[in-house]
């Protein structure tokens, strides 16, 4: 059977050569990505596809894709991939998470010596034929403090090349260890607002999630040192845009650079015409070298994938050989429960992550089940486009995370189970989990307190005292919230104890519903959980 792959974007063309080497039909059409008729009659053609940001894998696409079995997106974002549903119809997604990396945090660096230098203004200037040095005096950056907030692979290299030239780094990231903090021979702060005060210029490398959506609020930049300097090469709504005008306006901000935004493309934005802030169209990613990278890689991921049936950086699906999906598939399944309850859970630096395959589990290979349980845990932490079943043990390494895996006998009531056990900032956290006879995963202990619950698509886990009145008053703050209950455990480690609930609910809690569970007097903590 000969395959047929479509490059619907603008992929390097030399990767034509790596699909006809590998007996592999190959279409490059670029355009047909801008295209939306053309490339919904083409789509059932082909078994795979090679993409970047425009062509836009949607559910029209993909309901017309009746041969596709893999898309591979050169680069890391998949805002233009319905993952859920591909997942739905079995294709595997895969990106190249780190292949923009390097390229990103130069254009990063760019956009510092840009900002402090005046360098474009200056440019415009002399081009009209004027001579105004005294405009454009600019700041040296040696000696100068950097606030790098988010220290993952880009922010590390943007630590290192900031570094060369003399700059002091600060760093705010909730999930960097102190011994990585020390390996990278930088400060690390706990509270943004230390940072945002300390800072001559901050720089942002987050995803974006619920978490960091607008974390440069406008009250976080007017805590930013008078006359710094914010650069923004991460992603679009990081920022609130608007604010930056105005601090800009105000003289609070010196200068600022983008070169991503709220709404893309960015045709029109409060930002530009704005004097002393440098607007980029999206650019990180924009090198040769960043697009030759990420080309091959994704063509050999595909061909890999199509000729060998090895799926390499897939985002939606585990390194499994067929023989043993049968067996793997549901600790597959309960191990993405398990990562997910520590990752939501989870709100400061991870030291260790212990992960206990005990009985017939632990005869099977394990290293699959391992891939998605770290995976879940660090998607919270750095993003779902980043990290995947290949990348997640690289990016726990990059972190300073110390993984281990232990094999066990049989031992207490079950034949067989995980157990994770977390060490965030030398705080222990433990979850165990099992699969029923009935095919289905089973949350069966946390820290060490035994319950029996079913994960269900919205969740309610609260830890608290164990005294008399309590359900009541959690089901009277429900209630009234009109939050329906659907199943309900307990478990408490002795009488008047410490205790704990998690609850299956109908829809997502609130934050405001949230906050009124942890008033109640016996609550310790309460959290909002979500597993799809």
């Amino acid at each position: 059977m000969t395959y047929k792959v479509l490059i619907s974007d603008n992929l390097s063309k030399d990767i034509i050569y790596k699909f006809n080497e590998a007996d592999i039909d190959v279409v490059y059409s670029p355009e047909m990505g801008k295209n939306t008729s053309l490339i919904l009659n083409e789509i059932h053609n082909f078994d795979a596809i090679a993409i970047r940001s425009d062509t836009k894998i949607n559910s029209a696409l993909l309901n017309k894709a009746t041969k596709l079995k893999v898309i591979g997106r050169a680069g890391i974002g998949i805002d233009n991939i319905d993952l859920k549903l591909a997942s739905n119809k079995g294709i595997v997604v895969m990106n190249t998470p780190f292949g923009n990396a390097t390229t990103t945090a130069e254009h990063t660096m760019a956009m510092i010596f840009s900002s402090a230098r005046k360098i474009p203004a200056a440019n415009e200037s002399t081009h009209s034929g004027k001579w105004e040095k005294n405009n454009f005096i600019g700041t040296e950056l040696s000696g100068k403090k950097l606030g790098v907030v988010g220290v993952g692979n880009i922010g590390s290299i943007v630590v290192s090349l900031a570094q060369s030239i003399g700059m002091e780094i600060i760093a705010y990231d909730p999930f960097l260890s102190n011994e990585r903090a020390k390996n990278l021979k930088i400060s690390k702060t706990t509270r943004l607002s230390e940072l945002l005060s300390q800072s001559d210029i901050v720089t942002l490398h987050l995803p974006i999630n619920e978490n960091t959506n607008n974390i440069i609020s406008s009250e976080n930049i007017f805590k930013m040192k008078k006359g710094s300097i914010l650069i923004n090469c991460a992603r679009g709504g990081l920022v609130d845009e608007n604010a930056v005008v105005d601090a800009i306006q105000k003289n609070h901000l010196s200068a600022a650079a983008f070169d991503v935004y709220l709404e893309e493309p960015a045709l029109s934005n409060p930002l530009f015409g704005l004097k002393n802030v440098i607007c980029t169209p999206h650019l990180g990613a924009s090198t040769t070298e960043a697009q030759e990278k990420v080309s091959f890689q994704i063509a050999e991921q595909i061909i890999d994938y199509l000729n060998n049936g090895a799926i390499t950086n897939a985002l939606n699906a585990p390194p499994i050989d067929s023989k043993e999906a049968p067996l793997l598939n549901p600790w597959i399944k309960l191990a993405k429960n398990l990562g997910s309850f520590v990752g939501q859970i989870t709100d400061a630096p991870i030291l260790d992550i212990d992960i206990e395959y005990v009985g017939k589990v632990g005869e099977l290979n394990f290293k699959p089940i391992s891939s998605v349980l770290i995976a879940e845990i660090l998607k919270p932490l750095v993003g779902g486009g980043l990290v995947n079943m290949v990348s997640a043990p690289l990016i726990a390494r990059n972190k300073g995370i110390k993984i281990s895996e232990i094999r066990r006998d049989t031992q207490g009531a079950f034949d067989s189970y995980i157990r994770v056990v977390l060490n965030h900032e030398n705080i222990l956290f433990s979850i165990a989990g099992t699969i029923y006879s009935d095919g289905k995963p089973r949350f069966i202990q946390i820290n060490s307190i035994n319950l029996e619950a079913e994960p269900v698509n919205h969740m309610l886990y609260t830890t608290n005292i164990d005294k008399p009145g309590y359900i009541g008053a959690l089901g009277m703050v429900l209630g009234e919230a009109n939050v329906n209950i659907a199943t309900f455990s307990l478990g408490r480690d002795k009488k008047n104890g410490k205790a704990l609930a998690l609850l299956g609910v109908d829809e997502a809690i609130s934050d405001s519903v949230i906050e009124k569970i942890k008033k109640l007097p016996q609550v310790e903590k309460a959290k909002s959980l979500n597993f799809f």
